[in-house]
């Protein structure tokens, strides 16, 4: 190997973080499969690189015996003695058969190697950099949408937003940039495959987190997000600081930082209410925009009995129920919705 390919594999070694003796071992490797397609595959050899110099070696490994039956195998005592004297029979020695012309050969092939290596080397350090951002937010720009795939062009390589993780009505055009949520970083034979979600209640999670400085310093907690992608997500916040308004904080001065996480999630409809340790507390509170006259806990069934006003019934169940199945998927309770005029006079039909 010439001085231009030793100066490439000391480079890959400080750039890449590849071990210079692991590339010289492969390269070895290669050369050995290389000889044996070149210049007879029944002989057993070994070949060695100089570590120094890149010089190549190639070496026919012989059994020493008595009667030699394979000369591409064996040796014989007298024979083995020239080269190593003392040996015994049943042992392995080494005569050098390096071909004339090898070193071309060698400088293909490790040429081969390193850009293999290479390959090999970015993979593994773009895996490492994606698989540690699993449930954290990249911001990418749309490449491409094939066959309902969306393309995401993340810098350093591509990743994919598969359409269970989309947003239901959302349509992202080429060249737009968007933020998104890691889901799952796999290896394939291919190199990494990262998968990002739209959908994804850790994605509304992110965005108050960097939204919010009293999230992500850990002033006001995140209790519980129940989401309905591009239609409407609660989340319940608290705090054990007396002095910090939870709801407050994340609003932020005139719904300016609501405000930034609803133009990202493009208009979805954001209720942040204040998490509470009394469930009947913390149902009411879920119910929000509509208000709430009583709420019966029955911890049997884990059920809340809730009574509103009847002009706010409606209000309560949301288009299609969605209010109260948000309600009661973010607090953990089953929530039955009752109108003061239909439990009035009589016990909860």
């Amino acid at each position: 190997m010439n001085n231009e390919l030793m100066d490439a594999l000391a480079e890959l070694e400080r750039e890449k973080g590849v071990d210079k003796e692991v590339l010289f071992q492969a390269i070895e490797s290669a050369l050995i499969s290389a000889y044996r397609r070149n210049f007879g595959s029944a002989q057993n050899v070994r070949v060695h690189i100089n570590r120094q110099t890149g010089a190549t070696e190639v070496y026919a490994l012989k059994t020493v015996v008595e009667e030699v039956q394979d000369h591409r195998l064996e040796v014989s005592v007298t024979e083995a003695h020239h080269v190593k004297p003392g040996v015994d029979v049943g042992d392995v020695v080494e005569f050098e058969i390096t071909p004339k012309n090898f070193g071309r050969i060698a400088a293909q092939t490790a040429k081969q190697v390193i850009v293999q290596r290479i390959r090999e080397a970015e993979r593994g350090m773009i895996y490492d950099e994606y698989s540690n951002r699993e449930g954290d937010i990249v911001t990418g720009v749309v490449q491409r949408v094939e066959r309902g795939l969306v393309f995401i062009d993340l810098g350093r390589t591509e990743a994919i937003l598969m359409p269970n993780e989309q947003v239901p009505g959302e349509i992202l055009r080429p060249h737009e940039r968007v933020k998104l949520y890691v889901v799952e970083v796999k290896k394939t034979t291919k190199g990494p495959q990262v998968y990002l979600s739209r959908s994804h209640p850790g994605l509304v999670r992110r965005l108050f987190e960097l939204e919010v400085p009293e999230i992500h310093e850990g002033i006001v907690e995140i209790k519980g997000i129940a989401r309905e992608a591009g239609a409407r997500t609660k989340i319940a916040v608290w705090s054990d600081d007396p002095d910090v308004d939870p709801v407050g904080a994340c609003v932020g001065n005139k719904g300016q930082r609501v405000q930034s996480i609803v133009n990202e999630l493009r208009g979805e409809k954001l209720d942040i209410i204040a998490w509470d340790p009394d469930p009947a507390v913390l149902v009411a509170n879920a119910l929000s925009p509509a208000r709430v006259v009583d709420v019966t806990i029955e911890p049997d069934t884990r059920s809340a009995r809730v009574v509103v006003p009847d002009n706010q019934l409606s209000l309560g169940i949301g288009k299609e129920g969605q209010n109260a199945r948000l309600a009661a998927k973010l607090t953990g309770w089953r929530v039955d919705l009752k109108s003061e005029s239909q439990v009035s006079g009589s016990w909860w039909a």
